[in-house]
């Protein structure tokens, strides 16, 4: 499988704790950005697999400046992030519905890019700057007889084994479960409605280069999303609000995300 995909996220409310904070609490005002990226997918057989992807940013970070007079500055830049290559494993049953994912991301991503004024902190960077082992696993299922409705549950564990500049980004776990219904066709082409629930957790950033007062957070996203499929395409769309989140010190906060996903099966 080859695929492209697009994310967007516009970080612009400012967020301590559980709750919405002041702008003027936090010296970063926004941070938006276009994410894309190419990947391959490829099984050597019915249990092995192998998956690299290749990412690319578009970001415009506006802060309170260093300048004098301290004003509101907008750096823009677009950089290749961090490069994930992954092995696949799908052969703990026959029916292949469950499988482990590890691999690699590497520091591939810029991860020093500045203004005259060193406005950009590293954890506004596209790049980490650190080697993170990657760890994760998935399992589908059946709900009823017909085939029609499924459920589904992921997760993958993030964590910095290796890093550069005094910074330590913080361990992440990312998991998702959800509900999908393959009933809907229009002669061809499938479409197949999705619900999932997507929650995060991040540990505090770490080094004399980080900001670990204001890194860290918990959350907690609703998802609903829709995939159309015609063979040997499929086109998949999401949106994802969310319903809790809790962040150490003060940090911007998206009220949505957006992604989505062309992938082409060969």
């Amino acid at each position: 499988m080859a695929f492209l995909n697009y994310d967007f996220q516009d970080q612009n409310q400012n967020w301590s704790d559980s709750s919405k904070a002041p702008a003027a609490n936090n010296s970063d005002q926004e941070i938006r950005t276009d994410f894309i990226s190419a990947g391959v997918q490829y099984f050597f057989n019915s249990s092995w697999g192998l998956q690299a992807e290749l990412p690319f940013a578009d970001r415009d970070f506006k802060t309170i400046s260093a300048a004098p007079g301290n004003p509101v500055t907008s750096v823009k830049w677009f950089s290749l992030g961090d490069i994930r290559i992954k092995a696949i494993y799908t052969g703990f049953s026959p029916n292949l519905n469950s499988g482990i994912s590890f691999g690699l991301r590497l520091p591939s991503g810029s991860f020093s890019h500045e203004n005259a004024y060193d406005d950009v902190d590293r954890d506004a960077e596209i790049g980490s700057g650190s080697t993170d082992a990657l760890l994760g696993g998935f399992y589908r299922g059946n709900l009823n007889a017909d085939l029609n409705w499924d459920w589904f549950a992921q997760a993958e564990a993030d964590l910095p084994v290796l890093t550069q500049g005094s910074y330590r980004p913080g361990f992440e776990l990312d998991a998702a479960a959800g509900i999908d219904y393959k009933g809907f066709a229009l002669g061809r082409l499938g479409i197949s409605p999705l619900a999932q629930v997507i929650a995060s957790e991040r540990t505090k950033d770490y080094g004399a280069d980080a900001n670990s007062p204001n890194s860290g957070y918990t959350r907690l996203l609703l998802s609903p999303a829709v995939e159309f499929h015609l063979h040997p395409v499929r086109l998949y769309a999401d949106v994802e609000f969310p319903v809790f989140a809790h962040t150490n010190g003060n940090q911007l906060v998206a009220p949505a995300l957006f992604k989505v996903s062309l992938s082409y099966m060969f």
